[in-house]
């Protein structure tokens, strides 16, 4: 995506409130897990990688994109209860929020991973744990996952939101503005590890492969993109 607009690999350097970064830049994504009513875990899962790439497209020239994009593009999704996520949300303004279905996560810019601001800090990463619910209406845009890996949904929502921003920045801008077009709308696959091995021969984003810090082996591939022209609804 060549000079593209949404393009962190543009020449913006940091300066003013952005000095450069001393330490490893992650992405806080934050995801509302209500205690009562928490959405369906295909939904969260979603809207995670929904709302990391909502906050590079509403703000692309922010300096810390290109230098975060040159690392290992880190995503950080910490669960936050509705009391929580409204705090969130109003303490900290220059946010994106994502919704899908019953499905809210707020997105932000590359951060210093040592020095994310205290109530950030505080969220909890591991752990979180969502209902199953019914497999989601698929959409032209999708996420398919090797659901046969065991992904915690934390750890799923990070992919997911890897294999999406993949596609944004490297998949066919037609496709692209298309999607912005028609709302971004975005759905998960999830298949067993044959069918994702064959089928990510055909992926129309780049297949997200796991570093192995945590939870699986090291490069195994875990997501990617799958984009058609409609939409076939279930009968």
């Amino acid at each position: 995506m060549e000079n593209a607009p949404n393009d962190p690999s543009s020449p913006v350097l940091p300066g003013g409130d952005f000095p450069e970064p001393t330490g490893e830049l992650v992405q806080p994504i934050i995801l509302l897990v209500d205690r009562e009513e928490p959405c369906p875990e295909d939904e969260g899962i979603a809207v995670a990688a929904l709302a990391s790439v909502k906050a590079l497209l509403a703000n692309p020239r922010h300096p810390y994109w290109r230098i975060w994009a040159q690392g290992a593009f880190a995503k950080s999704v910490r669960r936050a209860d509705s009391k929580m996520f409204a705090k969130v949300t109003l303490e900290f303004p220059d946010h994106e929020l994502a919704e899908i279905g019953t499905a809210r996560a707020l997105g932000f810019a590359p951060m210093e991973a040592g020095s994310l601001p205290k109530r950030l800090a505080k969220l909890q990463v591991s752990g979180t744990v969502l209902p199953p619910g019914e497999p989601m209406e698929p959409t032209s845009v999708r996420i398919v996952l090797d659901d046969s890996l065991g992904m915690s949904t934390g750890k799923v929502a990070a992919q997911a939101a890897h294999a999406l921003f993949a596609w944004v920045l490297e998949g066919k801008p037609e496709e692209l503005d298309a999607w912005r077009a028609a709302g971004c709308p975005l759905s998960i696959e999830r298949i067993d590890s044959t069918a994702f091995r064959k089928n990510a021969r055909t992926a129309d984003g780049p297949v997200i492969r796991d570093a192995g810090r945590t939870e699986i082996t090291p490069g195994s591939a875990t997501a990617f993109v799958s984009v058609s022209p409609r939409t076939q609804r279930r009968p």
